[in-house]
C-alpha cells in the first residue's frame, strides 16, 4: 500500500507523514520543488524515517507533475495549500491557483490512477464567525478572508468529484491544530517565540475564541480516515469542543513559562473588521461516530498538555536552529 501526501514539507504534512511511517505505510511525500532543494521540515525527521520515504519534487498546481505523484498510489491525503490568512487579502490569484488548481489537479489525476481514497484537507475557517456551538458539519458556510473563499472553492470541488464521477473523497476539517514544527504564522508560536525575546509582545484580536488541536490528535484522525469506508463523500470535523480565548492562551503561555508577559495590541496585526472571525468551537461527534476518533488533548487539561510539549520543543536550541531555517514553510 503506497500512500502519497502533499504538502509533506509542512507543519502537520510531516507529522503526518513521520506517523505513517512508523504505522508501516509506504509514503510518497510530494514537496514543492525549490531552488535550495529543501525538503523542509522533512530534512529534519530521523534517518531510520527518512530511508522509507520517497521524495517526488513538484508543483501541486502542475497537473503533469500531480498525474507522476499520484501513480500507483492506493490513498492520497491531499494538504498543500497556502494557508496564510493576510498573504490571501494580497495575492488572491494565488490562493486560487494553488488551493482550488492544485485540488481540481488531484482529483483528476485521483481518477485517472484509479486511487482508492483521496483524503482532502479543509479548515474551519470556511464557517467564519460561528452562527451556533459547538459547530457541526451542517453549519453555513461563509467566507470571511479570501482564503477561506478558495478552501471552499476546493471543498465544493471535491464534493462535485464524488457526486459525479464517483470518486472516493473525504473531506477533514481540522480546526486551529497546534504543535511542534508549526510556522510562527499561527498564534501560539507567535506568542512563544516573541516571549522567548522579551516579557512585552504584539498581537491584534484577543477576545477572539479558538479550538485548538494537538497536532498528534489531527494526525491520529487523518490516518483513521482510510481505515474505514464510511469516510467516502463525508466532511469530518476535527476538534476538540473545547474553546478558548487569545487572552486566555496568553495567560496560559505565559504561566507554563513563568513569565509575566504583557500584550501591546497593534492595528496591523489585526485582519479587517468584517474578516476576523469571532469564534470557532467544533462538535466532533461525527468524527467519533465514523472514524471512531477520540483525541487524547482534550478541555482545559488537554490544552495545557499539549501548550507544555509545544514549549518544550521550543525551548531546544537545536529545534529554533532548524526551525529559524524553515520558517517560511507552513
Amino acid at each position: 500500500m503506497r500512500i502519497l501526501v502533499t504538502g509533506a514539507e509542512g507543519f502537520i504534512g510531516s507529522h503526518l507523514v513521520e506517523m505513517l511511517v512508523k504505522q508501516g505505510y509506504k509514503v510518497r511525500a510530494f514537496v514543492m520543488y525549490n531552488f535550495n532543494d529543501s525538503l523542509g521540515w522533512i530534512d529534519y525527521l530521523d534517518k531510520k524515517t527518512l530511508k522509507n520515504i520517497e521524495i517526488f519534487r513538484g508543483d501541486i498546481r502542475d497537473n503533469n507533475c500531480v498525474d507522476i505523484a499520484s501513480k500507483n498510489c492506493n490513498y492520497i491525503f491531499h494538504l498543500a495549500a497556502l494557508i496564510g490568512i493576510p498573504y490571501s487579502y494580497v495575492a488572491i490569484k494565488s490562493y486560487l491557483d494553488t488551493n482550488i488548481t492544485g485540488t481540481l489537479n488531484i482529483l483528476q489525476s485521483s481518477l485517472k490512477n484509479n486511487v482508492d481514497q483521496v483524503i482532502c484537507t479543509s479548515t474551519s475557517e470556511v464557517y467564519g464567525s460561528g452562527q451556533y456551538f459547538p459547530m457541526d458539519e451542517n453549519h453555513a458556510l461563509n467566507a470571511q478572508s479570501p482564503y477561506a473563499a478558495s478552501k471552499i472553492g476546493a471543498d465544493q470541488l471535491a464534493l462535485s468529484f464524488y457526486h459525479s464521477f464517483s470518486l472516493p473523497v473525504t473531506i477533514l476539517r481540522p480546526f486551529n491544530t497546534f504543535g511542534p514544527r508549526q510556522s510562527n504564522r499561527a498564534i501560539i508560536p507567535t506568542i512563544i517565540t516573541q516571549l522567548k525575546h522579551g516579557k512585552i509582545i504584539e498581537l491584534g484580536s484577543i477576545n477572539t475564541k479558538r479550538d485548538f488541536t494537538y497536532v498528534d490528535d489531527t494526525v491520529d484522525g487523518f490516518i483513521k480516515c482510510i481505515k474505514t469506508k464510511n469516510a467516502i463523500g463525508e466532511i469530518i470535523n476535527l476538534g476538540t469542543g473545547y474553546d478558548i480565548s487569545i487572552k486566555n492562551l496568553f495567560d496560559e503561555i505565559c504561566e507554563i513559562l513563568n513569565i509575566q508577559g504583557k500584550i501591546i495590541l497593534k492595528r496591523n496585526r489585526r485582519r479587517p473588521n468584517n474578516s476576523e472571525v469571532d469564534k470557532l468551537q467544533s462538535s466532533n461527534k461525527k468524527a467519533k461516530k465514523i472514524l471512531k476518533w477520540v483525541p487524547k488533548y482534550i478541555h482545559k487539561k488537554g490544552l495545557q498538555k499539549g501548550l507544555h510539549e509545544t514549549i518544550k520543543w521550543f525551548q531546544k536550541e537545536e529545534n529554533i536552529k532548524k526551525y529559524n531555517s524553515q520558517n517560511y514553510v507552513i
